[in-house]
């Protein structure tokens, strides 16, 4: 899942190298995943009114019940 929502984020991104996916919280049923874009990328990732981010955790909520697992995605600055 985490390679899939990087893939994703790495193609609306103006500065792909700069995008990081990483899990924090994980347990049996439930993983966070953190992203960590451009300052420049992070309006592009969240959307307009946030209907890209929701989209995409759209996305992820249809593979919970494939693999019967929660999702939370949360959306930071990469500060290099």
């Amino acid at each position: 899942m985490v390679e899939f929502v990087k893939k994703y984020i790495q193609l609306l991104a103006f500065y792909p190298d700069d995008v990081i996916v990483k899990t924090a919280n994980e347990t049996d049923n439930f993983t966070e995943i953190v992203i960590y874009a451009n300052k420049v990328d992070t309006g592009r990732i969240i959307g307009k009114n946030g209907n890209m981010i929701k989209a995409i955790k759209t996305l992820i909520s249809g593979c919970k019940a494939k693999v019967n697992k929660n999702y939370k995605i949360s959306v930071h600055i990469n500060e290099k």
